[in-house]
């Protein structure tokens, strides 16, 4: 049995995973974190048939020995700190939260490098936005052009998505790979409305970011040639959508020294 703990917990991702690993066989929810509700029953937060656990402040009044592993849906700055204590303290942790850096990225491998705990981290857990991004790499090489347009929740703190910008760079580096020269430049000389074209990323990949009241979790990736387009979409509608893929990271986290960036690897590609 993995014992998990869910950072976070009192939010909308949180509580969903909480209702994901209840349910899930072979995994027991011994665990709720969250500072905006400590003390509070999870029954209160969650609702339903859930077990009776008082939500804890930290990670830090869990106690030692626990948890298997953390499944962290916090802010970067919650996220930073909670990785430094799971490294430190042999736990496991599964991260989806938004807005960590490739600096973080980065930090997050060296304090995992050599610690007995693992980590994932993952833009987006949705299996459907993982295949999206591999068949855009396929694509990528074969076309001239290419647009991303990343659609949320009004909610959303950061934008462009972290799941549009990695889509954008894994766009350049499968071009890149293939000898192909980058995209041709944009032609726009007189922007009417600041921020029309979107933000430019990698090797030009223009992107654009949507918050309305009513998304989840949508992404476009339309492609140009010659006389031709071709778009790929991928559109959560429920958070329920994501759930697949961190009980996939939970299960597998403690079979892969050090981290693992994506779901792409648990998923054999």
């Amino acid at each position: 049995m993995i014992r998990v703990g869910v950072v976070g917990a009192g939010g909308r991702m949180g509580q969903e995973v909480c209702r994901a690993v209840i349910g899930a066989e072979g995994l027991e929810l011994v665990a709720a974190v969250d500072p905006r509700t400590v003390g509070i029953d999870l029954r209160q937060v969650v609702g339903g048939d859930v077990p009776s656990i008082q939500m804890a402040g930290e990670l830090a009044a869990v106690g030692d020995g626990a948890l298997d592993v953390a499944v962290d849906f916090t802010e970067a700055a919650a996220a930073r700190h909670n990785l430094e204590w799971c490294a430190a303290h042999g736990v496991h942790a599964v991260v989806g939260t938004t807005g960590l850096s490739e600096e973080d990225v980065e930090a997050a491998g060296a304090l995992f490098d050599g610690s007995s705990a693992n980590a994932v981290i993952a833009s987006n857990f949705a299996i459907g936005a993982v295949l999206l991004m591999r068949l855009c790499e396929l694509a990528a090489p074969f076309m001239d052009g290419v647009e991303i347009i990343e659609l949320h929740h009004d909610a959303k703190r950061d934008a462009p998505s972290g799941t549009a910008m990695q889509t954008a760079e894994r766009i350049a580096a499968a071009r890149r790979r293939a000898g192909n020269r980058p995209f041709s430049a944009d032609p726009t000389r007189l922007v009417v409305l600041e921020g029309a074209r979107g933000g430019q990323g990698p090797e030009g990949v223009r992107v654009h970011s949507v918050r309305l009241p009513g998304l989840v979790a949508h992404q476009e990736v339309i492609f140009g040639a010659a006389g031709q387009s071709l778009t790929v979409r991928h559109d959560a509608y429920d958070r329920t959508s994501f759930m697949a893929g961190v009980l996939l990271a939970v299960r597998q986290v403690g079979h892969r020294p050090g981290l693992t960036v994506g779901l792409d690897a648990l998923l054999g590609f």
